[in-house]
C-alpha cells in the first residue's frame, strides 16, 4: 500500500487512524447550543435597544423644552420654530428623533394662550412605549 501526503494509506484505512474533522452529529449539537443561546440573548438585546431609544427621546425632549423656556425667559416671547433656537444658539442642532430617525418629524405645539410661537415639542412617533403610553404624549 502506498502512503499519501496526508499520512493515510491509499488502500483500506488502518486500525486507529481516522481523518481529522467534525462529524455531522457534533456539528448539529454545536448548532443547537448556539441556537438556544441566541433565543435567550436576542430578546434581551432588542429590549435594551428599545429602552435606550426611549431614554434618548426623554433626554432630547427635556433639552428642547429647557431651551424653549430659556428663550422665553430671555426674550419674553416664544421661538417661531426649532430652527430659531438653533439660530440664536439655544441649541447646537435640532436633535434627531431616535424613534423616527429624523429631525423633521418633531411635532410642535403653540402656546395655550394662543400667542404666536413654539410652546412645546413632542415626538412624531405613533407607537407606544414599553409602559403603554403613546410617545406623542410625552
Amino acid at each position: 500500500m502506498c502512503e499519501t501526503e496526508s499520512g493515510f494509506t491509499s488502500g483500506s484505512m488502518q486500525h486507529g487512524s481516522y481523518p481529522s474533522g467534525f462529524t455531522l452529529v457534533e456539528l448539529l449539537v454545536v448548532m443547537a447550543i448556539i441556537a438556544v443561546l441566541l433565543t435567550i440573548a436576542a430578546p434581551r438585546y432588542f429590549n435594551s435597544v428599545e429602552r435606550s431609544k426611549e431614554a434618548v427621546l426623554r433626554q432630547d425632549l427635556n433639552v428642547m423644552r429647557d431651551a424653549i423656556d430659556k428663550f422665553y425667559g430671555d426674550t419674553g416671547s416664544y421661538p417661531r420654530d426649532l430652527a430659531e433656537l438653533v439660530e440664536k444658539r439655544y441649541l447646537r442642532a435640532i436633535p434627531v428623533d431616535p424613534l423616527t430617525e429624523s429631525s423633521e418629524t418633531w411635532v410642535t405645539l403653540p402656546p395655550p394662550d394662543s400667542a404666536e410661537g413654539l410652546y412645546d415639542v413632542r415626538s412624531g412617533a405613533e407607537e407606544e412605549s414599553k409602559d403603554g403610553t403613546s410617545y406623542a404624549a410625552w
